[in-house]
């Protein structure tokens, strides 16, 4: 019952239309958009050039090119692959040319062309993943299909991207979060990807990605027949595409998960450079990581809700110099192409993005620059109505091909030094890398670390625990809690004592605190001596100042050590944070009405994003609380749930504050039922009928060989009734409703034969739990009052065993004794009143915990 209660206080607009399926939906009967329709850049014009016959050749997702000038698309579904001849650019009447490739495959989300090669990445059908396509008969197209690289894992979360390699003598290919690492003879980083949550995560609300690990989406590259794959980069979420700039650097635009928005570990989309080793962080659920993980990668910028679908540089663009080093990413879902402008910072890249292209809709898919220097791109996918545009620059600015800069810095050739030992055991690597451990550029950091943990444990073992400088050490004990074994996790996290968390910059904090959690996830359960270690030099340190993202991350490690002081230290600390401020995203969600509506539903009235941040992390808390403490807690989640959020929004909610009200005692559920929605005593239903009789006096023998062995046949409706008609709701819920004066029944026939279930109701008083026993309260006027107490600082409450009588609430200062009762709240004779069909009904309906559909109904 509070389950209903509580989901009914939040606003369910999100919950009904944030799919961007529903999107698919209304872009599937719209015509492709006029060329004079499309914003663009001044001096910029665009042509549509082909409209797709959706019948035939279905919705294209994806585009390539060839050294002759012609494009390559793909159907998402079972329509086939394309060659399009464009019409000839600045040639009147010319025309576009499409024509169907005459091999057995189709739903490639990624297509390259090379070296007189096709190579498509295939995400649907029988065989699914990399496909070579070669000309047999030279006459110039395609032809002959061999599946090199098989994949596990297909749709919009499979195989994505495929790309020829800077030197043009391999291939990078991609995989959704839902494609298995593809067989792979090396890796950048040390293939050892865990979860490394130090407290349980929550999956999805509405069941996405469930049971979907670590590493999540990847980028991985092999040779042109795909006989040696090494795994490059991890820990995405969706990425659909990805590019390389002239400097050799991979780039992708990974995919948020919209059903998210409105919860603290959402992540909108975002721009990723993607360097050797890198790892992403994304994880199932609740369960992503925050960017500032030591252990993860940044993203380069965050641009916002949206559907990442192609990527591609500029290079080779006859455009203005800022737009050939541009990097352009294309958002599906509003109609958006993006010009990345990115600037070299330290070893990785800072960015702005603008608009280069939009209109209402524009579901755009894949872009490449063609032979002709002009911007060709696609629309279409789920369904939509697709075709094929070409963007030219005809404005004043100089479009002469920019020449590859020689200059670089030195935080970039370190890092790419450093890179030349990552998947790689040399004697050279750790002396070059531990250097860099403390590097202020956290890319080089990074790089530095992956290179150690390449090397033997046994070869750095004991320079990471003897390491004196501190910034060093952090970064290499790091590593070890990441690599070593469980001998290694006391020595560690005594060398983590021996730091005082508050003399540490940003970096250095999240760095050892990470640590903390790496050795307790990684390297087995720590004793109860070396965890109380960990409370006692990092209680005292809390909260920090002026480091919001420390707090977080010390809340979370002490909550799993379970500080008794953290439950109120946190509380407090939580009342001195402002307001959440709005992310600027208003201008963009007006472009689609069905996915943009609900979010801007959801900014008009913002979710208390930070507060649910900890409490997203307290629910595992079983020590240091208080009443004040918990209705404090609790009424987070009733505020939050008069917000809208994602469609697994109030799901998260409930679930949340389903586990937290697990680590509650029966007495704090009972002091806290009434904010909790849980009623004590809970009102019957309408309409319940009493039992016909005629009843007898039922004992435990006769009872259970009426019974029987077996129940088959019983009526589901008066078993349901007679549930009621006893009076069994008002004190007991089975299946989520019913009140909670005495035990839940759900689990009832998991735990208990039927003899155990009429012994229960036959003699109540035999065994009565601790948790609902009577007890017995004289008040200094010698009344007493007999029933279930619920205690609370400065008075009792004592439910009788009338259920239809309120509590009665006495103050502690009017009680004389409170003593146990040996009579249990619940009445004698109960099943007195039934005939032997009615008791096998009640029974059978107590038994399936309320299951019409089980079998002793059939």
């Amino acid at each position: 019952m509070y389950k209903i209660l509580f989901l009914t206080l939040a606003t369910l607009v999100m919950a009904q239309t944030s799919n961007v399926t529903q999107a698919a939906m209304a872009l599937t009967g719209q015509p492709p958009q006029n060329a004079s329709n499309l914003i663009l850049p001044k001096g910029f014009s665009a042509q549509l050039l082909y409209t797709v016959t959706k019948s035939t050749q279905g919705s294209w997702v994806s585009l390539a090119k060839d050294n002759q000038g012609n494009l390559y698309a793909s159907d998402q579904y079972k329509n086939g692959i394309y060659r399009i001849t464009p019409a000839k650019l600045n040639t009147p009447n010319a025309k576009t040319t499409v024509q169907k490739l005459e091999i057995p495959i189709t739903g490639a989300q990624g297509l390259c062309y090379i070296n007189n090669t096709l190579y498509a990445n295939v995400s649907v059908g029988n065989k699914i993943g990399v496909w070579k396509i070669t000309d047999s008969n030279n006459d110039g197209i395609p032809n002959n299909a061999q599946h090199i690289i098989p994949l596990n894992g297909g749709g919009e979360h499979g195989p994505h991207a495929i790309i020829p390699t800077q030197d043009g003598k391999s291939l990078y290919f991609v995989g959704g979060n839902h494609t298995a690492l593809p067989k792979f003879n090396a890796s950048k980083s040390t293939p050892n990807w865990k979860e490394d949550l130090i407290l349980p995560r929550q999956w999805d609300a509405r069941g996405h990605a469930r049971g979907v690990l670590a590493p999540g989406g990847w980028i991985a590259k092999t040779d042109l027949n795909g006989k040696n794959t090494t795994i490059i980069s991890t820990g995405f979420r969706n990425q659909y595409d990805i590019a390389i700039n002239p400097e050799g650097d991979i780039f992708t635009f990974d995919a948020d998960m919209e059903w998210d928005m409105g919860m603290p570990w959402y992540r909108p989309t975002r721009i990723c450079h993607a360097t050797s080793g890198s790892e992403f962080g994304w994880r199932s659920g609740t369960g992503k990581w925050p960017d500032y993980y030591p252990d993860s990668s940044p993203a380069v910028l965050n641009i916002g809700p949206g559907s990442p679908t192609g990527a591609v540089f500029g290079t080779g663009a006859r455009f203005p110099e800022k737009y050939q080093k541009a990097l352009f990413v294309l958002d599906w879902t509003f109609g958006t192409i993006y010009a990345i402008h990115l600037n070299p910072k330290g070893a990785s890249y800072t960015a702005k993005k603008q608009e280069f292209i939009s209109s209402k809709p524009l579901p755009v898919t894949d872009a490449v620059i063609g032979q002709d220097g002009a911007f060709y791109f696609i629309v279409g996918g789920r369904g939509a109505q697709s075709a094929l545009y070409r963007v030219t620059y005809t404005g004043t600015q100089p479009t002469n091909a920019v020449k590859q800069s020689s200059k670089t810095n030195l935080a970039r050739e370190t890092r790419l030094n450093l890179e030349k030992f990552h998947g790689n055991k040399s004697p050279l690597a750790i002396a070059a890398a531990w250097q860099h451990l403390d590097h202020k550029d956290r890319t080089v950091r990074y790089a530095a670390r992956v290179a150690i943990e390449n090397q033997p444990v046994n070869q750095w073992r004991s320079k990471a625990l003897a390491e004196p400088q501190k910034p060093i050490a952090l970064t290499a004990l790091m590593a070890l809690a990441r690599q070593g074994s469980p001998s290694d996790q006391k020595p560690i996290i005594n060398k983590l004592n021996e730091i005082n968390l508050k003399t540490l910059n940003p970096w250095q904090k999240q760095t050892l605190i990470r640590t903390y959690s790496l050795a307790l996830i990684r390297l087995g359960n720590a004793d109860n001596t070396t965890k109380q270690s960990i409370i006692n030099t990092l209680k005292h340190q809390y909260p920090i100042n002026k480091d919001e993202n420390a707090n977080i991350e010390l809340t979370r490690l002490l909550v799993y050590l379970q500080s008794p002081t953290i439950a109120a230290q946190s509380l407090k600390h939580l009342k001195s944070l402002k307001k959440q401020p709005l992310p600027n995203w208003a201008a963009l969600i007006k472009r689609n009405a069905q996915y943009g509506g609900p979010i801007n539903t959801m900014l008009n009235n913002m979710p208390p994003v930070r507060k649910l941040r900890y409490a997203k992390i307290l629910r595992n808390l079983k020590t240091g609380w208080t009443y004040p403490l918990r209705k404090q807690y609790f009424t987070i989640f009733n505020d939050a749930a008069k917000h809208p959020g994602g469609a697994s929004y109030n799901g998260f909610l409930d679930n949340l504050r389903e586990e937290a009200m697990a680590n509650c005692t029966q007495q704090e559920r009972d002091q806290l039922a009434d904010l909790l929605g849980v009623s004590l005593i809970a009102e019957l239903p309408k309409n319940v009928t009493q039992p016909k009789g005629p009843g007898q006096e039922w004992t435990i023998p006769t009872a259970l060989k009426q019974v029987g062995k077996n129940l088959t046949g019983r009526n589901y409706k008066q078993g349901k009734n007679l549930f009621n008609a006893l009076l069994c709701s008002t004190c007991h819920r089975l299946n989520g409703q019913g009140g909670a004066i005495g035990p839940d029944l759900s689990t009832l026939a998991g735990k208990f034969s039927k003899h155990d279930i009429l012994e229960a109701i036959v003699l109540p008083s035999k065994v009565i739990s601790d948790q609902y026993s009577s007890q017995i309260v004289t008040t200094t006027d010698n009344e007493t009052y007999e029933g279930r107490v619920v205690h609370f600082e400065d008075h009792v409450k004592v439910y009788t065993k009338a259920p239809e009588e309120p509590a009665e609430k006495i103050k502690r200062k009017n009680i004389k004794s409170i003593e146990k009762s040996t009579l249990s709240q619940m009445p004698e004779n109960l099943l007195n009143r039934l005939n032997p069909e009615e008791l096998k009904d009640l029974i059978a309906y107590l038994i399936t915990n309320g299951n019409p559909k089980a079998a002793a109904y059939k």
